[in-house]
């Protein structure tokens, strides 16, 4: 505790304004998307435009990080520095780890889409056209290709990189950022920071992935019904019925 005490000033405000915003930010973004998914409050705030509601969300999901970003730079700059991360070796080394990570989070973006990247899977909304069901959203997340934001959800997933280096592209390149910039500014608080990310991304995770899964569980199973509906019904007969069948045939 007494080591630790030399390189970690807990009684600095910063610190824990830094730990509040690392924290608030996905737990944010997690409940704002689930209400969006059940009760379309995005939506409706955005004058029933999903798309809109998506752009917003984006903006504020980006602002709110970049917020936290300046206010972890502020907490490292409050405190204690450790002197064998002087060396030129560990600035070296967070200059390449920034890179990658800089690399993994907007390649991840180019290859997702604004509405792919921030929740827009969430926005996905359901209507009946006959008897089928049809599905619109935005491009999913979870590594789906990029499409406009009112077409079907797209079947492809996106498994060029950063998708072939890692599942999660943008919560890896944002840790890998957080430990850079710790191991730039000399920072034993950056270090352990850097682990409350990557620990809290994880658990993000856990609730993401299966919830993403159930979205698109629901909408192969609805698409599934929709045509099967399709095939028995009798407009579906008559359109796989050749010309010439129930019609008197012309003798020779």
């Amino acid at each position: 505790m007494t080591a630790l005490a030399r390189y970690v000033n807990l009684s600095q405000k910063s610190l824990w304004v830094a730990v509040a915003s690392i924290l608030f930010n996905p737990l944010f973004w997690n409940i704002v998307a689930r209400q969006e998914y059940r009760n379309k409050v995005l939506t409706r705030l955005a004058f029933n435009n999903p798309r809109w509601g998506c752009y917003g969300l984006a903006v504020t999901i980006f602002s709110l990080g970049i917020l936290r970003d300046h206010l972890y730079q502020l907490a490292l700059a409050d405190q204690p520095k450790l002197p064998v991360l002087h060396y030129t070796e560990f600035k070296l080394l967070a200059a390449v780890l920034f890179a990658v990570g800089a690399t993994l989070v907007v390649s991840s973006m180019w290859a997702l889409g604004v509405t792919g990247t921030y929740l827009g899977d969430y926005f996905v909304r359901r209507h009946s056209h006959g008897r089928a069901f049809q599905w619109h959203g935005m491009v999913s997340r979870e590594r789906l290709g990029r499409g406009s934001p009112e077409a079907l959800i797209l079947q492809h997933k996106v498994e060029s990189f950063p998708f072939n280096v890692t599942s999660s592209p943008m919560y890896t390149g944002s840790t890998l950022s957080f430990l850079a910039t710790a191991l730039w500014y000399e920072s034993p608080t950056g270090l352990l920071l850097s682990a409350l990310v990557y620990a809290e991304y994880q658990i993000a995770l856990s609730y993401e992935d299966p919830f993403t899964g159930a979205i698109y569980a629901k909408r192969d199973l609805d698409r599934s019904k929709g045509k099967a509906k399709q095939i028995d019904s009798p407009a579906a007969h008559v359109a796989s019925t050749p010309a010439s069948v129930g019609r008197p045939r012309r003798e020779l």
